[in-house]
């Protein structure tokens, strides 16, 4: 008698495809190893000449939970956001009704009505948690080329990499900058030396198919809106 035969690893389209924000994750460790791979896979990411500028800080665990405990508690204390991207302030146009948009979908997915200030509070507490996620990545960029705007592009080839990855491994992902808005809790106690900066962070773990959120695919505008061809025939 045969072995049944492994199942065929996804296609490139079928992950791009296929991916989702996840915001509900599974309580089941993520095996060090898997996570490796992950890493491994996203570092084939184009870089500005190779410079490959990019760090990962791997966090789960208690060192996890005290992050999570002191991003929440400094946020809701009035602490004033020390993210250390720039920021832009808030949006507006068509980029406040595409975030209006994939907010709406959120909400209706989870229940969540317009006046139900409780609840809404509670989702961006679990921002602040980074989703309770078991597994939280901290990328990173070397300080020796901060104030320029390549650093920051190549880690975000390299965190787009890094979910597609994730997620060709059934791990799932969101990419989550409330996880980061208190970032000198987060250099302590994911020990990120001084001669780094923090990017941003990736909220990591095995789906919770029962989370309602999950299932939420967002909106995207069509190649036609976002793309001119210029020297082409028809």
């Amino acid at each position: 008698m045969t072995s049944p035969a492994a199942p065929s690893p996804p296609t490139y389209d079928e992950v791009v495809l296929g991916r989702r924000s996840i915001r509900g994750y599974q309580q089941r460790p993520v095996p060090k190893a898997v996570i490796r791979e992950v890493i491994e896979l996203a570092m084939r990411a184009p870089s500005s000449l190779n410079t490959q500028p990019w760090n990962f800080h791997v966090v789960a665990g208690e060192a996890l939970d005290r992050i999570r405990a002191g991003n929440t508690e400094r946020n809701l204390a009035g602490v004033p956001d020390s993210r250390e991207f720039r920021g832009h302030g808030a949006y507006d146009g068509v980029h406040r009704e595409r975030q209006i948009g994939i907010a709406k979908q959120l909400f209706a997915a989870m229940g969540i009505e317009r006046d139900n200030k409780e609840k809404r509070t509670d989702w961006v507490m679990r921002g602040f948690r980074q989703f309770d996620a078991p597994v939280s990545v901290v990328v990173t960029y070397d300080r020796v080329i901060h104030g320029g705007d390549i650093g920051p592009f190549d880690c975000g080839a390299v965190t787009n990499a890094l979910v597609n990855a994730a997620w060709s491994r059934g791990l799932g992902c969101v990419i989550n900058s409330q996880g980061i808005m208190q970032s000198p809790v987060v250099r302590e106690h994911a020990g990120i030396p001084d001669d780094q900066v923090i990017m941003i962070c990736v909220a990591m773990g095995y789906p919770d198919e029962s989370f309602p959120a999950n299932a939420v695919v967002s909106e995207r505008k069509s190649v036609d809106e976002a793309a001119v061809f210029v020297g082409f025939e028809g």
